[in-house]
């Protein structure tokens, strides 16, 4: 791999600089490397806590960036963050002259890399595009949706996603069905057996014998919601003393419970245990083995998913709907505090494990969708995909009762409004925001990887 290459267009521009893009990117970059695509590799620095980055470079095997920003450091709010951001990449992509940028997730690291690449008239291809929780107090909601709107293409982890995207009038033609990359970096650590178990010792843990907890969501980092939180972990902590709550806390919610005195009160309880952020290797270890995972993390939801794992998700809405379709998660509102206890207090009585899913159709992806994802940069480093409406696109879900109502429509990959006008025949998929079953949402969110990696396979456009 050749790093730091300045000719105009010899490169793609990857742009990252938080701690769960560090978990998502990699098995994109190994596959990149794989392939043999020159790539530059640009870190923000908008997580700057060594705990929260530098060590999961080092468990990942991941390289050195090219060109690191130091954002976090020196931006004091969210607007100047920004702001920082964008003239920060915007630079970079006038020095490097890359040929296209991409960026995943929604950070504002990846609002940032959206805006500079259209400000730099250079395509930005956005990855975990559709996702959505449809709360825009979320400020990763407002990014994500952004982003995806000025993205020259869109690379999907689910065939919500998809939808998602197809309802707010996204080209079926800039759309890829390809994964999520978190069950690669998952399967990795797992297969490998790089687990990190002298974690249980020095921490005095029995397996299934804790609950897992972490908090970092800005709506939850109110001073109402801060305490109803804890709040429930004190509830919990009295009613099952014999349950351990192991609690790595964020530095932005380490300093709200500094800064609301509540971090002395959870200190009076000894089965409660506040820990530094852990590396991946030493939490998933921890997630693997614990007995309920509360979490407010869309990464977390997804990876205790893959385990198998009993989640309470501490948020009224989630954008990985999947997880709580198949019956793993549970969503709780931190301001229900009774009912939020309730139901983390039955998760931990309910004796019966969950087998983690299927991964041939498991809706997340099957582990392979670094390959898919690299895949596709190379072939749009080799002008192999161009922006059109003649690609093959990905067999969407038809739904049984056509309403009554008008409703998306799509045939022979172009889009028209179906009325009740046109005679239905098969090769029309028609799609409507309605109740499905659950038997109907299970059809819909299952994914044969197999045949999507035969598309990709065949992916050309000469």
């Amino acid at each position: 791999m050749i790093y730091g290459m300045t000719m105009s267009g010899r490169s793609v521009m990857i742009v990252a600089g938080t701690r769960p893009e560090v978990i998502k990117l990699a098995p994109v970059i190994w596959s990149l490397e794989k392939l043999g695509v020159d790539y530059i590799f640009i870190w923000s620095g908008q997580h700057f806590d060594y705990e929260m980055s530098r060590i999961f470079f080092e468990q990942l095997r991941l390289p050195e960036p090219d060109e690191y920003l130091n954002i976090g450091f020196q931006s004091l709010d969210v607007t100047q963050q920004v702001e920082m951001l964008i003239h920060g990449i915007s630079n970079v992509i006038k020095k490097r002259e890359p040929k296209y940028v991409y960026a995943l997730g929604d950070t504002n690291t990846v609002l940032a890399s959206a805006l500079a690449s259209v400000y730099m008239m250079k395509p930005f291809i956005h990855d975990e595009a559709g996702m959505r929780s449809f709360d825009l107090s979320m400020l990763e909601e407002v990014n994500r949706k952004i982003a995806d709107s000025i993205a020259s293409f869109r690379l999907s982890p689910t065939k919500i996603a998809v939808l998602n995207l197809l309802y707010e009038g996204i080209p079926l033609s800039t759309i890829r069905l390809v994964g999520s990359t978190v069950v690669d970096t998952l399967l990795y650590v797992i297969s490998r057996n790089l687990l990190k178990r002298e974690v249980f010792e020095e921490y005095d843990l029995d397996p299934l014998n804790y609950i897992l907890i972490t908090i970092h969501r800005r709506e939850n980092l109110t001073e109402k919601r801060i305490l109803n939180i804890i709040s429930i972990l004190i509830k919990i902590a009295t009613s099952l003393p014999e349950y351990k709550i192991i609690f790595p806390i964020h530095p932005h919610t380490r300093k709200k419970l500094q800064e609301t005195g509540l971090i002395e009160k959870v200190k009076e309880f000894k089965n409660i245990l506040l820990t530094k952020p852990f590396g991946y290797l030493e939490f998933i270890t921890l997630l693997k083995e614990a007995c309920v995972v509360v979490t407010d993390s869309g990464g977390v939801q997804e990876e205790a998913f893959l385990l198998g794992k009993k989640i309470v998700t501490l948020r009224e809405i989630t954008e990985w709907p999947e997880t709580v379709i198949l019956g793993y998660n549970h969503l709780a509102s931190p301001d229900n505090v009774a009912e939020a206890t309730d139901l983390i207090n039955y998760k931990i009585s309910k004796a019966s494990e969950l087998e983690p899913p299927q991964l041939s159709t498991c809706p997340l992806g099957d582990g392979n969708s670094g390959w898919r994802i690299a895949k596709l940069l190379k072939l749009f480093f080799e002008d192999k995909i161009k922006v059109n409406n003649n690609i093959r696109g990905y067999p969407l879900p038809k739904l049984k009762n056509i309403p009554n109502h008008p409703a998306l429509c799509f045939k022979d990959g172009q889009p028209f409004i179906y009325q009740g006008l046109e005679k239905m025949s098969p090769e029309i998929v028609c799609l409507a925001r309605e109740n499905l079953t659950k038997e109907e949402m299970l059809n819909v969110i299952s994914v044969n990887w197999m045949e999507i990696n035969k598309i990709i396979e065949e992916e050309r456009n000469i």
